[in-house]
């Protein structure tokens, strides 16, 4: 997948890597988009994975962008400012947008420090939980800049309009507690459990049947923006297609007969 992303899987459960340690997993060089969005198309086509965990390699999940090269305005940020605007819009946006419309269910596993660029990925994802040396932070008005990744209009949906003005506004970087008691975060757990507190919750999603999860993660995602009248529409036809699958009929056999249910996506 190339020098940034590894991708792993155990069953169902897939594992996506950032795999630049030395950078603290730095992100937005040239390519990366790309890279992403090839991962996020493979991830949609295997039907057999059910649910994908997001993490770092080393001791950060991602510092964010490179500042040196802002520093040295090279690589994404060289140029004038058209430039640097496509290049955020056909890198940095793949990047965002290939986590945000993963089919399945994301769970991001916060290894270390998420600040930036990488705390919004984070929020790409659809559930978040935090090792205790994890740090948060939206730091970019501390160095003369927007988020530029769409992270204004994700963060206030997770942790509320205040809590996020504040995160912006102060550019502090808060603690794994602090996140899990503001609601970034689910659950915080010592650096050593964090990959298999990840694993045991994304084995349990992955019980589930998975049309009808994927159908559930639209559901989720739409309502973020849709009107009522369009989910409940949404909803029925969503619902139709569920109750003529063998899953359903699994489900509904598995509870009359007082037994655990297995979804096989039929």
């Amino acid at each position: 997948m190339g020098d940034l992303l590894h991708f792993s899987r155990e069953g169902p459960v897939g594992v996506l890597t950032l795999t630049r340690p030395e950078t603290l997993n730095a992100l937005g060089e040239p390519g990366d988009g790309d890279q992403f969005e090839a991962a996020a198309r493979g991830i949609n086509a295997d039907e057999s994975l059910r649910v994908v965990i997001l993490t770092g390699e080393g001791k950060a999940f991602s510092a964010g962008g490179n500042v040196k090269a802002m520093q040295k305005r090279e690589g994404a940020f060289a140029g004038p400012p058209y430039e640097v605007r496509g290049g955020y819009r056909r890198n940095v946006h793949k990047i965002v947008r290939a986590i945000y419309t993963m089919e399945i269910p994301v769970i991001a596993a916060v290894n270390g420090p998420a600040i930036g660029l990488g705390c919004d990925i984070a929020c790409m994802a659809d559930l978040r939980l935090a090792s205790t040396n994890a740090r948060f932070g939206v730091t970019f008005l501390k160095l003369g800049l927007i988020p530029g990744d769409g992270g204004a209009w994700l963060l206030p949906r997770i942790i509320g309009q205040a809590r996020a003005a504040e995160l912006l506004f102060t550019g502090d970087v808060v603690s794994a507690e602090t996140a899990r008691a503001w609601g970034l975060v689910s659950e915080v757990v010592p650096d050593a459990d964090l990959m298999n507190a990840a694993h045991a919750l994304a084995t349990k999603i992955a019980a589930q049947p998975p049309h009808a999860l994927r159908m559930a993660k639209m559901l989720l995602r739409q309502g973020q923006n849709a009107s009522y009248e369009t989910i409940l529409e949404m909803s029925a036809a969503a619902q139709a297609i569920a109750h003529h699958t063998g899953d359903h009929m699994e489900g509904v056999n598995a509870l009359l007969d007082k037994r655990a249910p297995v979804f096989r996506g039929e």
